[in-house]
């Protein structure tokens, strides 16, 4: 299991390769990719903000949970912090399971959690100011689905 939180960009291409690399077992692997939208010309920038140490551990807590209500054989998560600009990858999650449900529901149950709940703060930067990010609704419907 991998979680990393980086302020470098990254190629989702090579990591999913290498997280399918030698899995004579897995009969399935599912992948999720976050792109930054433009929101047509209005958000310059996205910043994420996270505490150091503490988002890993919550993230961590979350995939943990996902691995064993899921029977998981890996997961990995890159999450972006920093300034990213429209078009680049925020997030790669990416699920290894026996069979194609579970690893599809492992990888969506990941994603909701880190749309809604993960510990992270988002900034858009945009020809009028900045202005703070909070969850929508949808998000908030998304994840109590899996309660």
């Amino acid at each position: 299991m991998m979680i990393s939180l980086t302020e470098q960009g990254f190629d989702p291409g090579p990591l999913l390769s290498g997280f399918c690399c030698g899995r004579a077992e897995t009969g399935a692997v599912a992948s999720f990719t976050g792109l930054a939208r433009g929101e047509g010309g209005a958000t310059k920038v996205l910043e994420l903000e996270a505490y150091p140490g503490f988002t890993e551990a919550q993230i961590g807590a979350i995939a943990e949970a996902a691995k064993a209500r899921f029977e998981l054989h890996d997961l990995m998560i890159v999450h972006r912090i920093g300034k990213i600009a429209p078009g680049e990858p925020i997030v790669f999650v990416a699920t290894a399971a026996a069979h194609r449900r579970a690893a599809f529901e492992a990888c969506d149950y990941l994603m909701d959690y880190l749309k809604s709940r993960a510990p992270f703060w988002k900034k858009e930067h945009g020809p009028d100011g900045a202005r703070w990010i909070e969850p929508r609704d949808e998000d908030h419907a998304d994840i109590a689905r899996w309660a």
